[in-house]
């Protein structure tokens, strides 16, 4: 049965409909925000998956470029595989409501939300959100929600909920929250040095907003919600994990005590084995529930230790970073590298400058079309000591990598302070906890390393959180969570950014929600690590950018000449400027603002192409003088080339004080000559003299010269400048006899002779 819901989001029309699209699902809607359309589906398998131990829940967001009036680029015109922002949309949906399925569920659940239609000042990715959140919560799949999102952004000293694209353009940050009526279930987050105060205003703000929201589906929920299907529970049998327990509480304890991870997992791996020939003696119908009980174990151990004794298992403090090392200047080829450990986290980062021109083109929903900074995160399997073959990246891996390169956007330099493209790649050495954060500290390294101008070092630092089963009001939070405190802790609280205040935050959690009191610690702590890292860490390890760029990157040379010149400076089917390319081996990049960017390792090939350009759009001036190349012979005089891409003519007559009889006597195809500009006529040409820039002979005295052949008197000089021929053709009669005209004789029809 058709049903349709409204309410208003941020002033602007947020309208539900059901029971009319996509029937076959187990909850689907249409949600329209604005002109904003999104068809959210949720579908659910009839029976669990064998095989896995973690819940199989898969989030898409597919963009269509139909609903922008578009068609994708390229050869083949279908949308392919999915672009990085529908990607980090599928994990900023996939974040919030995953901690609400049930923790045993291994039924299939896949989500979908279909872009048809966008609106740039409604969101589509918040569209997206509430329109999953209605899908699963009208569903009959078991789930504890539903949830709310929203955007914030900052404008001065206010907090803008769902800000649109205008105002989008303005604000200081971009954060999606989400959450339910209680709590924040996620938080992601781009800002340009926020206070740590005024983000979790913000977000204090924004959950008021997701509180209406979340009334809102509920009221769709109690008209037409499905009752929740039961489903077979994966969790361990209470007889199984209580004979784990009882045998091995006190050895699991002294095997996770251990400061390095392989010493670790070597005492845990010896331990199961204990464990499975216990099991075996007790029953061994009990032994395929043996991974999931010691694994369930060895998570209660950690958080009893961590909760109750307050120990971590590499002995440190609840406040306390692991050992920081860093360096730069490691690889000697590339523009700028870093190096930035922290414990048994381990990363490299390159840093590669190039023309403006190698930004990355996007072709996506938004309105943008191009960035200029790129980061790249790449996690082998070697950083965790398994034996995997190289992929492709994930999710996951663009995920951090997008993390790392939205930390970094807010202190770079401008495109007209610096007009570089910048690309930075992390690759993971060795992984223990927060690499993502470990790679905003290795690309600040290799930023300054590159000569990159940045405004001020960028650092990251994770916490964790520990919640009291019974009392979720008692919790502890801690600072660097190293693998095994994510594994078995409630949150991943990332937070990057620099002495002035917050650039990114991104939140994984795996309880139902976080109180503003637990974020509030989260940022002290976060704060805290992150100002250690850059004051006893970073800046000691290089203070500033360096001065001078790497001798094997570009230097960029940017000019600006007069937007009419542009046309000069290309010349005729690129004639003039692949010239100057192929002269100097410098790249040349030209904008439709004038601006030109070149582009060379060699700084002498920069300069050479820099005064070939300057001598293109330059305005010859009259009575000055200038080298030029002789380019051809005519036999009235000789072209010269005296500024890139003019030429002007030189007559015989002009070419030497004295009588010259031919021009070959005078200059050759490809002389160097001294000439002087002596006028520009009316038609544009250029009209020179050697003998002008040569010491005039004492007493000398100018006399008529004798007629020379292409000498007449009487007549207008019609000397081709500017790269004209120079010559000029006469039709004159000839007579039958062949005799000229002085001789007599009548015109010969049709006949022409040509005179210079």
């Amino acid at each position: 049965m058709e049903k349709i819901f409204k309410t208003e989001l941020a002033g602007r029309p947020l309208v539900v409909e059901t029971g009319k699209l996509a029937q076959f699902t187990n909850g689907s809607c249409l949600i329209r925000y604005g002109e904003t359309a999104i068809i959210s589906t949720v579908t659910a398998s009839k029976t669990p998956r064998e095989g896995v131990d973690f819940f199989p829940l898969s989030v898409d967001y597919e963009e269509k470029m139909y609903a922008v009036g578009k068609i994708p680029g390229g050869y083949i015109k279908r949308e392919g595989r999915p672009s990085e922002k529908a990607i980090l949309t599928s994990r900023v949906i996939d974040r919030p409501i995953r901690p609400l399925f049930p923790k045993d569920l291994r039924n299939d659940v896949v989500v979908s939300n279909l872009v048809c239609s966008v609106d740039q000042d409604c969101s589509p990715e918040i569209a997206a959100m509430i329109g999953t959140s209605i899908a699963i919560a009208i569903s009959d799949i078991p789930w504890n929600g539903p949830i709310g999102g929203v955007v914030l952004g900052l404008i001065g000293d206010d907090v803008i909920i769902n800000p649109t694209e205008e105002q989008r353009k303005e604000s200081r940050m971009y954060v999606t929250l989400a959450g339910t009526a209680k709590k924040i279930c996620m938080v992601e987050a781009g800002a340009n040095e926020v206070p740590d105060e005024t983000m979790l205003e913000a977000i204090a703000i924004g959950h008021e907003t997701i509180k209406e929201i979340v009334t809102f589906i509920n009221s769709i929920v109690a008209e037409i919600g499905k009752e929740k299907f039961t489903y077979e529970s994966a969790d361990v049998p209470e007889e199984v994990f209580t004979l784990v327990k009882d045998f091995a509480w006190d050895k699991m304890r002294q095997a996770v005590l251990a400061v390095d991870k392989s010493v670790r997992d070597a005492n845990i791996d010896a331990l199961t084995k204990e464990i499975e020939t216990y099991l075996t003696e007790q029953n061994e119908e009990y032994l395929p529930y043996l991974a999931d009980a010691v694994y369930k174990l060895e998570k209660k151990v950690v958080r009893n230790y961590l909760f109750k004794e307050h120990v971590r298992v590499d002995g440190r403090a609840l406040d306390e970073i692991r050992p920081l090392t860093c360096g730069v200047g490691l690889l000697p080829r590339v523009h700028g590298s870093g190096l930035f450990q922290r414990g048994q986290t381990q990363v490299m980062t390159t840093c590669t400058l190039a023309p403006l021109s190698y930004s990355q083109t996007i072709d996506g929903l938004d309105t943008e079309d191009s960035k200029r900074y790129m980061h790249y995160y790449n996690m082998p399997g070697y950083s965790v000591g398994e034996a995997k073959a190289s992929r492709s990246p994930g999710r996951r891996e663009i995920g951090h990598g997008a993390l790392a390169e939205r930390s970094l956007v807010p202190v770079l330099p401008s495109e007209e302070e610096f007009p570089y493209a910048i690309r930075t790649v992390s690759e993971i050495l060795m992984s223990n906890g927060s690499t993502s954060q470990g790679s905003v500290c290795a690309s600040t390294l290799a930023l300054m390393d590159a000569g990159v101008p940045i405004k001020r070092p960028v650092a990251g630092i994770s916490t964790g959180l520990i919640v009291n089963e019974e009392d979720e009001n008692d919790f502890l939070v801690f600072m660097d969570i190293q693998g095994i405190e994510d594994f078995f802790g409630d949150m991943d609280f990332k937070v990057a950014g620099t002495t002035e205040g917050i650039t990114s935050i991104q939140v994984d959690i795996k309880v139902d929600g976080l109180s503003l009191d637990i974020i509030r610690k989260a940022f002290e702590l976060t704060h805290k690590g992150r100002l250690q890292i850059i004051n006893d860490l970073l800046l000691p390890c290089i203070p500033a950018p360096r001065a001078e760029l790497s001798k094997y990157a570009p230097r960029i040379i940017t000019m600006q000449i007069p937007v009419d010149k542009i046309r000069e400076v290309i010349g005729s089917g690129g004639k003039v400027i692949n010239k100057i390319i192929a002269d100097t081996g410098a790249q040349i990049d030209i904008n439709d603002d004038g601006r030109l960017d070149i582009a060379t390792p060699d700084e002498e090939a920069a300069a050479k192409a820099v005064a070939i350009i300057k001598g293109i759009v330059a305005d010859p001036e009259v009575g000055t003088e200038y080298e030029g190349v002789v380019t051809r012979l005519m036999q009235f005089g000789a072209f010269v080339e005296f500024l890139p891409g003019k030429e002007g003519l030189v007559h015989i007559s002009k070419m030497s004080w004295g009588r010259v009889d031919t021009v070959e006597d005078a200059v050759k195809e490809g002389d160097v000559v001294k000439v002087k500009l002596l006028e520009v006529d009316s038609q544009g040409r250029y009209n020179l003299s050697m003998r002008d820039c040569m010491e005039k002979p004492e007493g000398f005295v100018e006399e008529e010269a004798a007629p020379r052949r292409g000498d007449r008197p009487n007549r207008e000089r019609r000397g081709g400048h500017g790269g004209d021929r120079g010559d000029r053709f006469e039709r004159r009669p000839r007579r039958d006899s062949g005799k000229n005209d002085d001789e007599g004789g009548t015109p010969h029809p049709g006949s022409r002779s040509r005179e210079f």
